[in-house]
Parts: structure tokens; sequence; C-alpha cells
């Protein structure tokens, strides 16, 4: 039982991380398409904040595994 449990919190942070990075993705498309001089700017931007969404997954992840203890 609290292993599904587990699984369950992992999946959700999967599934948050999912959609935090589709979002950083469409609006850094959308900003780059109305202003392209702007587009290494808006790059960097949304690869630091990809990498902050990816950081808060993991760390859903790992506290949902740890969790079995």
């Amino acid at each position: 039982m609290i292993g599904s449990i587990a699984a369950l919190g992992a999946g959700l942070a999967v599934i948050g991380a999912g959609i935090g990075i589709g979002q950083i993705g469409g609006k850094a498309v959308e900003g780059i398409a109305r202003q392209p001089e702007a587009a290494s700017k808006i790059q960097g931007a949304m690869i630091i904040a990809a990498a902050l969404v990816e950081g808060a997954a993991l760390f859903g992840v790992v506290v949902s595994f740890l969790g079995l203890r």
C-alpha cells in the first residue's frame, strides 16, 4: 500500500514537471516569435527555468520514495 502511494506521488511530480516545461517552452517560442532579436535572452531564461522545474520534480520524486521507509 505504501509503495503505491509513493508511486502516485512520483507520478504527480513528473506530470507537474511536464506541464511546467510545456508552458515554459510554449511561452518562450511565443516570445521569440514576437521579438526575434531577443531570442538568446529568452532561450537562456527558458533553460534556467526548465532546470528549476526539473529540480523541483526530482525533489518530489525523491521525497515520495523516501516515504517508503
